[in-house]
């Protein structure tokens, strides 16, 4: 029973990946859309639980009228079957009916709702770009797309566990009293417009307290998480004071934030309790007068008492409940701003798979400068012949890396046009450009995760022997069989820590050098492949590389010019655009800045300072 009503919703289900609403009502419409359907029930469900409550109340009343009216002979003989239903009724129906609403709210609504807020704007999140990602804490936006679940989910699960059922029964309250006399039902009438009065009054300022708490709540995680993913360039430069001050000043402002929260929270009890007085005083004086005047029973005297302390009990919870809710809002306005962003590079309606086919690639009048109107690239026309193997050279900041971050659609160009076997990138699906471009840069971060997860990354689909060749090719294979992690795992099995960083520099190049080498595509960008790794390995791995070369159109990124000399073609750069291209022993002969840069070479590096 409990997975069916589990299994009513599939929250991983696939749905249109567009841009998340940015206004709360707006966001809040499209998670509850898989539930509409259901929320029918849970509305029902949540309206049967609530009549039964009052009604037991009111029962309570006519069964102490009927003591005071009979002989315990006379009860049974007279009213015997009624207790008997009423008796079966609490033993069947009111369990059969709380127990339905519970599983429409709990295995159907908070079962599944979360964890759809959360794979929902984690699968948008992945869709942005890298610059969205280089702009802002992992921390906080991991800490945003885990508290919008958690929010979304409970404060609709509230909404009708809370409110809804709340409502309900003031109604039936309402309903009941005014039955018995209509005097006893205005007392109410005035206490729920000054309820409602005040909790509109509070939770407004809660919402605004909540969006700035979770704020500074994020901007805590945000930082935390920043000195843990980088605690050996804390321990190797930042003076601890200094780290500490950092996160204690965030800390400092969590504090400040949910003080002013709490100080709300004060506020709220002290008025609730007021109003709550208010509230027993007029229910109670009209029902024992009425009672002196002879209009009323005991019994209902004693269901009004009852209805009224219950409605006490009630407030508070209604009064934390909407407070919540509104604390939510603000949870959900604050991780909007993340989670609502469009996409800054996206792909065409219908965009179309790359088709590759020789793997010429053109750069035609190419120009991105970041949106500043100048840096980055200006006006590049390259063309690169299928199959062959072009270095690029440059000092840092020429437009080299920016050259291939358009070239795989991290950013969009600003102007002009890339173009693969005659396709412009800009039209293509993005997935299927990246799976026919194979990078290994200067700084491969692994995930964590198993040495052999890592290394199929580049190909899920390969087996066992294809991913350990690809290994050896990489001249991985034998430190990988010699690993072993904290918690016992082996070999490929071992798992490598957040960002590969229990493996040296070198191992993890070798192992990003596995992973492209099974991808095996057409395009080969290689970024300081060798930088990382000790002479003696970067001999073989260039053997290895060079091997890999063959037959695929290759962009090599290189300061060491050594290691791109026997390219087919060099094209140096200078200032985001291209200044010289040829052969090594074409440059070295035109005497020009290439033949400068490889004269003023120092260890066989090109220095900042060189063009």
């Amino acid at each position: 029973m409990f997975r069916f009503f589990e299994n009513l919703v599939d929250p991983f289900a696939r749905f249109e990946a567009t841009t998340p609403p940015a206004t709360l009502w707006a966001y809040l419409k499209t998670q509850l859309g898989p539930f509409r359907k259901w929320m029918v029930f849970m509305a029902i469900t949540g309206v049967l639980v609530a009549m039964v409550e009052t009604g037991l109340i009111f029962y309570s009343g006519r069964l102490i009228d009927l003591l005071g009216a009979n002989t315990p002979a006379q009860l049974f003989d007279n009213h015997g079957t009624e207790l008997m239903l009423a008796a079966l009724f609490i033993l069947t129906i009111r369990p059969l009916f709380i127990g339905l609403n519970h599983l429409f709210l709990e295995q159907l609504l908070a079962g599944n709702m979360q964890e759809q807020v959360r794979w929902r704007a984690h699968r948008h999140l992945l869709g942005q770009s890298t610059s969205f990602f280089q702009n802002d804490f992992a921390g906080r936006l991991s800490n945003r797309v885990m508290q919008m679940g958690g929010a979304v989910e409970d404060a609709t699960y509230m909404a009708f566990e809370g409110i809804w059922y709340a409502l309900t029964y003031v109604i039936s309250a309402a309903l009941i009293l005014s039955g018995v006399h209509p005097l006893l039902a205005v007392p109410l009438v005035i206490w729920v417009a000054i309820y409602v009065v005040y909790v509109r009054y509070i939770a407004r300022r809660v919402a605004v307290a909540s969006e700035k708490w979770s704020g500074a709540r994020s901007m805590v995680t945000a930082r935390v998480v920043d000195a843990y993913s980088n605690i050996e360039t804390i321990k190797l430069f930042a003076d601890e004071g200094t780290e500490e001050r950092y996160v204690l000043s965030a800390m400092r402002r969590l504090r400040l934030r949910f003080q002013r929260f709490l100080r709300l929270m004060t506020e709220l009890s002290f008025g609730l309790n007021v109003i709550n007085s208010v509230l027993i005083l007029g229910m109670l004086s009209p029902a024992i007068w009425l009672w002196s005047r002879g209009v009323i029973s005991v019994g209902e005297v004693a269901a009004a008492s009852a209805l009224t302390i219950r409605l006490n009990g009630m407030s508070g919870w209604i009064m934390w409940v909407t407070v919540r809710l509104f604390e939510h809002a603000g949870v959900i306005r604050e991780g909007l701003e993340s989670i609502a962003k469009p996409h800054d590079v996206t792909d065409v309606p219908d965009a179309p798979a790359l088709q590759v086919a020789q793997a010429g690639i053109e750069f035609r009048d190419v120009s991105h400068h970041y949106g500043k109107g100048r840096g980055g690239l200006d006006h590049v026309n390259l063309s690169i012949k299928p199959g062959e193997k072009v270095g690029l050279v440059g000092r840092s900041g020429a437009g080299k890396s920016s050259l291939v971050n358009l070239l795989l659609r991290f950013r969009d160009a600003e102007a002009g046009q890339i173009l693969i076997d005659g396709q412009d990138v800009a039209t293509v699906n993005q997935t299927s450009l990246r799976q026919q471009i194979g990078m290994v840069s200067q700084d491969n971060s692994l995930l964590h995760r198993s040495i052999r997860a890592n290394i199929l990354f580049g190909r899920q689909s390969a087996s066992e022997q294809e991913m350990m060749a690809a290994a050896e090719r990489a001249e991985a294979h034998d430190f990988i069989t010699t690993l072993q992690d904290p918690k016992g795992r082996t070999g490929y099995n071992a798992h490598v820590g957040e960002r590969g960083v229990k493996l040296s520099g070198g191992q993890r190049q070798r192992i990003a050098i596995a992973r492209v080498i099974l991808k095996d595509a057409p395009i080969l960008v290689l970024d300081e492949a060798t930088s990382a790794l000790d002479s003696e390995v970067e001999a073989a791995i260039q053997d290895t590389l060079f091997g890999l070369m063959q037959g695929k159109t290759v962009i090599a990124i290189a300061h060491r010019l050594s290691t791109i000399a026997q390219m087919d073609r060099i094209v140096v750069m200078d200032q985001g655009r291209v200044i010289e291209e040829g052969t090594h022993e074409a440059l070295l002969a035109r005497g020009g800045v290439y033949a400068g840069l490889w004269a003023r070479q120092s260890g066989g590096f090109l220095g900042e300072d060189a063009v």
